[in-house]
This record gives structure tokens, sequence and C-alpha cells, in this order.
């Protein structure tokens, strides 16, 4: 194992493939997580595989990338993923214009758009709406939101790796201009401890802006919540789409014996007291309805806001930010080494984002590894807490 320890900084689908990633690398890994793992925006998603069909119209190399990211998870962890493809769904005269140029886009970023009739659209899925005009056939799937980073942190906790939820990281240590390691608290005990690593990995989603200022870092980034509204019963076994550009309340997604809509977006500066927006549980429900009616008399079982963690930053339309993510080198953007935060992206890419990351650690650390984890089997999330029980 490298002589090099690694802290990383938040528990969710990043912070995971992160861990694996790492150690798998010869790291020693140590991650902490201030509440319970996945309990930020990883385990608040609607749990979508894009295959990259969403983005292909805006940019081609952010649906390249997961349409490849989709079809390795489909192989490493398949028992967190529901491979159910997806309908793209037009609705509307302008939404019809819009189906050449969306199918020309999947198809130049390799993504297998294959366009489907009515009938053959409402035989694979009756309960779609009789005002349906066209439909588009994409590799579209779900992800279990809570099983997958489960699998990447049982992978990484067998081989090795540290995993400390509920141990916020209260500060961040530095000398000379460089980050040495972190402060931590132990919630269970209350018990201060500091934690010293040869280079500190800034992994907290929408609250990267918070933890990086810990180290008098100014990130740019936008947290974006968005609602997201469950409904009683699998109304759908398809991740169905609006097919124009995109937009609010455009995806229903079949998660076990639900079917969750999504999504709306707003900023906040304070991703830790986002509420949900009453008008927007009414509005999801009656923008799903118009491709599924079913939704119209659907019992809601649950409403809540997820944060995005857009990187950049956007006083207006934060549609308008990129949906790639970013890996910084604070070393290279504010003059503070040993210290690399990673900001956007989504879960489809949670491994490419931990690849990138990892290889730049490793030139930073001279280090000549590469990567195995787009090829490597993950365990089961089952997996978690046998381990978690037997240490």
């Amino acid at each position: 194992m490298s002589k090099y320890h690694i802290v990383i900084i938040g528990g969710g689908g990043t912070g995971a493939a992160l861990a694996h990633d790492l150690v798998q690398r010869g790291f020693r890994a140590t991650l902490f997580e201030r509440g319970e793992l996945t309990s930020g925006t990883t385990g608040r998603h609607h749990g979508q595989l894009h295959s990259g069909a969403r983005y292909a119209v805006g940019d081609r190399e952010i649906a390249r990338e997961c349409m490849d990211e989709t079809r390795i998870l489909r192989t490493i962890a398949p028992e967190s993923i529901e491979s159910n493809y997806g309908l793209f769904v037009a609705l509307t005269d302008e939404d019809v214009e819009f189906e050449p140029q969306f199918v020309a886009a999947c198809r130049e970023a390799g993504i297998p758009a294959r366009r489907v009739s009515v009938a053959e659209a409402r035989q694979m899925e009756p309960g779609l709406s009789p005002e349906i005009k066209k439909v588009v056939l994409v590799p579209d799937g779900t992800i279990d939101a809570w099983r997958l980073p489960l699998q990447f942190f049982a992978t990484a906790k067998h081989a090795g790796a540290a995993v400390h939820s509920f141990t916020p990281v209260t500060g961040i240590l530095r000398s000379n201009g460089m980050v040495t390691g972190v402060e931590v608290q132990d919630l269970r005990t209350r018990k201060r401890t500091q934690v010293h690593a040869d280079l500190v990995i800034n992994a907290t989603g929408a609250w990267a802006g918070k933890v990086a200022a810990l180290a008098d870092v100014d990130l740019p980034l936008t947290p974006a919540p968005g609602t997201l509204v469950a409904v009683k019963d699998r109304l759908v076994n398809m991740v169905i789409s609006h097919l124009h550009m995109p937009g609010d309340g455009d995806i229903v997604v079949p998660q076990r014996r639900l079917s969750i809509v999504g999504t709306t977006q707003w900023t906040t500066r304070e991703p830790d007291l986002v509420r949900t927006p009453e008008d927007d549980i009414s509005y999801l429900l009656r923008e799903a309805a118009r491709m599924v009616p079913a939704f119209e008399n659907a019992r809601v079982h649950a409403a809540w806001a997820a944060v995005r963690p857009l990187a950049g930053s956007s006083d207006s339309d934060a549609r308008e930010l990129s949906r790639d993510f970013q890996c910084i080198d604070h070393a290279v953007t504010d003059g503070v080494e040993g210290f690399i935060s990673v900001t956007g992206g989504k879960a489809t890419v949670l491994r490419a984002m931990a690849e990138k990351v990892v290889n730049l650690t490793c030139r930073k650390l001279g280090i000549n590894a590469a990567c195995r984890t787009a090829e490597m089997p993950l365990l089961s999330h089952r997996a978690y807490f046998s381990l978690s029980e037997a240490s």
C-alpha cells in the first residue's frame, strides 16, 4: 500500500466512488461524513440512470460520458440497476419538430435512440397519454440511490478504506500555505481529533463551497434545489421523459412500488435550509399527468427537495450552468496545495468523477497507477453492513 494518506470529505456517491478508486490504486483512504452515509443529495435524487439522451442536444460530450458510464454501471453493479429503458414522448407540435434534432444528437453521442410508433409505445407502457404524438426509445434506466453508493463503500471498506459517518469536518489544517489534514468531531463521543493527510479531497456536493471556505478558498458553486414528488404505485415501468429541451416536471422514474416525478429548480445560498414549496407539488403532478394521466388521481407518498451541486456561479437561471463536473486543484486556482474539490456531475457518472480526481491525485503525488474501477465488479450493498458489524 502507498505511504500516502488521502482524506475524503463527504459520504455521498462521489465520496464512495473516490474511496473505492483510491484504495484500488494503493492509497490509504479515510472518509468523513457529517451525517449518515448518502444523507445529502445522493439519497434524495429520483434515481434515473441517464443514458445521456436528456443532454445530447445541449452537450454531446456529457451525453457520451453518461452513455459510457451507464454501460459500466450495468456491468459492475447490476444489483443496483434496473435496465428498464426509457421513452421520450412528444406532447405538442413543437415537440414533434424537436424530435429529428434530438434523435440525431443522440446518435452523434453514441446513444442508440430509436423511433417507435405510438402504438408500440403504448404496448410497452399502457398508461401513456393518448395525446402523445411521437416517441423515441433510449437506454435509460433506474438506479437504487442508496444501494449503489453502498456497493462502492462496501468494496472500498473491504480493501481497507476507513469510513466514518456522523463525523463532521470542523476545520481544515494548514501549514505554510499547504493543507495538511482535517479536524473532525465524532458526534457520538463529542471528541475532536486532528487527522493528518497528504491530500484532502472535498466531495461534499452542494456544501462544497462551505467546506472550501474552511481552507480560505472561494469555490464557485451554485446549490440548486429542486422538488420531487413520489406517488403510490408503480404507474409506469420505464423512465418517461418529455421530448423537449430540459425543463421542469419532465421526468417520471419508477422506483420499487413508487413513481417519482421531478423536478423543479431554483437556487439557494443555504442548502441546509431548503424547504419544499407547496406549489411545486401540484405543478409536478400536473406535468406528470400530461404524460401519464394516472398521476391525476395518484396518492402522494412523499415530496422533498434535493440540492444539485452545479459547478460555477449563476445569479439567474441555474439551468444555464453545465451538468458536467469539475475537478479543481486549489494549488493551481488558489495557491493552496494539498486540496482538491470536485463539484457538479450526477449520480450516473460518479465512477468517472472519482477516476478523474484520483488521476489528478496520482499526478500530484508522483504515483503511477492505472484506474481499474470500470472493470471491477462491486461487492453487494449488503456486504457494507456485514463488514461494519465485523469491525
